[in-house]
């Protein structure tokens, strides 16, 4: 499977000068915040495939104008195409103001999400606004990172997660992809392409199928039960 990760940064190669056909290749698109919600209204419009996003702190307008046609997995455990994607936005509290948390409060918001997480037989990709704690993210209070990430990726290993907050333009020290334990972490600044196998057609956990075959529309985790 092809994923389009985007975050912070409008691409302009894919708005301002797109041309028709280029988002055909991409199985999914993973939108990490802070974008323009008429961008991925756009964006999921032109391709073919669903647009997962989580907020962004500065997306404060979503919250009356949100992405048309796109899919929020803010807070949510979802699958797609056998693909577990857990989406878990905001950052780190600096100033008063929406999608934003303390540890504590980022550590409980997981914590609502367990017994999902235990029934799914874990995580596949998991999207955030902010990165890991020491994992990407950077010095000044804005841009800290969540160490609840962190204990997340040491729980449930899940191959990825992609974030944005950081941009690239801050430094040439900001890395794009980063490992830990397993779990390859990625810097969705603009855009960044990557690609996961697809898992099996079918999963089962406790003797229940989960899910059979491919769909176009997301749909949680509670929706299939």
């Amino acid at each position: 499977m092809k994923i389009l990760s985007i975050s912070d940064e409008e691409c302009l190669a894919l708005w301002d000068y797109y041309v028709p056909g280029r988002l055909a290749e991409y199985d999914l698109i993973l939108a990490c915040g802070d974008l323009n919600a008429k961008y991925l209204s756009f964006l999921v419009t032109m391709a073919r495939c669903p647009v997962l996003y989580v907020h962004g702190n500065h997306d404060v307008t979503y919250r009356t104008h949100p992405p048309e046609g796109c899919d929020c997995i803010d807070g949510q455990l979802v699958v797609y195409n056998g693909l577990r994607i857990l989406g878990l936005g905001g950052c780190r509290k600096y100033r008063e103001g929406p999608f934003q948390y303390t540890d504590q409060q980022m550590r409980r918001r997981i914590a609502q999400l367990r017994w999902k997480l235990r029934w799914m037989g874990g995580v596949d990709i998991v999207v955030t606004h902010a990165a890991p704690a020491g994992l990407g993210d950077a010095e000044d209070r804005a841009h800290w990172g969540f160490e609840s990430l962190r204990e997340l990726l040491d729980k449930y290993r899940p191959q990825y997660l992609v974030h944005g907050h950081v941009h690239m333009s801050y430094g040439h020290d900001v890395p794009r992809v980063l490992e830990y334990r397993g779990t390859k972490i990625i810097n969705a600044y603009e855009r960044y392409v990557f690609e996961i196998e697809d898992p099996p057609v079918e999963l089962k956990r406790y003797g229940q199928v989960i899910y059979k075959t491919k769909f176009r529309n997301v749909e949680t985790l509670m929706e299939r039960l």
